[in-house]
């Protein structure tokens, strides 16, 4: 590799450790607060279950016209449109007073955040190659790092602080903060997307044997998705409501999480190097699936009696749950991005 290649690897490695850890920031900067948005908008707990769908809609459309898009423009150009689409969400959450616009926030925000994810990981497979090295499990560990740093943001002002002024905020703040992010990062011309030299097809069949290994990587990614998606979702109410712990504290939950995935995520490039992909997820499982699991079995009843210990056995499981998820969504993605002929 030309020292020049390198160089612009290297400046895009950085550009896109900033945009990762931004994007924990936006995705994640509600959670501390659902239990407020959640009254705000007069919801009840199936209610507010129902109305995240419409965030996982906007995902899934905002997945597969990334893919499409990414192959014909390359990564930079639609994260650049991202940048926009992720922090006009987060307002809009932080705005609604009323379902329907809860809704429409939930649904901007999943098709803005789907479609930088895509970008975004495509964007680090190429980096990696480029450096030659294991790099894809720190980028994601910024994405935590920022998660946690929303969180407990959002935590210890939730006193002082209404919610509409926390996430306007951060959308605010973090939509300029992307901008300089994003122009670091590999065009259209370095990322292999967008006229690139391996022939490949930016729509692919939904079955067939040549998409049945991402067939099998999209579901065990499933099972880390739905934990992660319980603890952020639900973490915060099931310590307000279930054990009684008041504004702030309540945030612990995901904090602990996310404070678990930047440990194991820093380390996962050496674990991945070290037990390889499949065993990286197959231990990481065993570890954050029985450790949620028993946690919140032991310290939901536990809390009425012996609250400080509940809220230390509860937020072992959420760090069990971290340590173990942590690397997955890296190894899955990278497992992925080596399946032959599909962009």
């Amino acid at each position: 590799m030309s020292t020049d290649l390198l160089a612009i690897a290297s400046r895009a490695r950085v550009g896109l450790l900033a945009t990762f850890f931004f994007m924990g920031v936006v995705s994640m900067a509600w959670v501390a607060r659902i239990p407020e948005i959640r009254d705000a908008n007069g919801l009840n707990n199936g209610q507010l279950g129902l109305i995240l769908i419409s965030s996982t809609a906007g995902a899934i459309l905002g997945a597969q016209l990334a893919g499409r898009l990414v192959h014909t423009f390359g990564t930079q150009a639609i994260i650049r449109v991202a940048i926009f689409i992720m922090p006009l969400g987060l307002i809009l959450m932080g705005l609604s007073s009323s379902p329907i616009t809860l809704i429409f926030g939930l649904f901007i925000m999943g098709l803005g955040y789907s479609s930088m994810d895509i970008a975004s990981n495509t964007q680090a497979v190429v980096i990696e190659k480029l450096l030659g090295r294991r790099v894809m499990s720190s980028f994601h560990a910024m994405w935590s790092t920022g998660a946690f740093a929303t969180t407990v943001l959002g935590g210890s002002i939730a006193k002082h602080v209404s919610p509409r002024d926390n996430l306007v905020g951060v959308g605010i703040v973090c939509f300029f903060l992307f901008i300089p992010a994003v122009r670091m990062l590999l065009s259209s011309d370095q990322d292999e997307h967008s006229g690139g030299e391996e022939e490949t097809d930016a729509k692919i069949p939904l079955f067939g044997k040549s998409v049945l290994p991402l067939w099998g990587m999209g579901i065990g990614l499933l099972g880390g998705l739905i934990a992660e998606g319980a603890v952020s979702d639900w973490g915060a109410i099931l310590l307000r409501d279930d054990m009684g712990y008041g504004i702030g504290v309540n945030a612990s939950a995901f904090a602990v999480f996310s404070l678990a995935m930047i440990t194991s995520r820093f380390l996962g490039d050496r674990a991945l190097n070290h037990f390889g992909p499949r065993k990286t997820v197959l231990y990481g499982g065993y570890l954050g699936g029985l450790g949620l699991g028993a946690g919140i079995a032991i310290a939901v009843p536990l809390s009425d009696s012996q609250p400080i210990l509940a809220l230390i056995i509860v937020n072992i499981g959420f760090a069990c749950a971290g340590l173990g998820i942590g690397p997955m969504f890296p190894a899955y993605i990278l497992a992925a991005s080596e399946v032959p002929g599909i962009a």
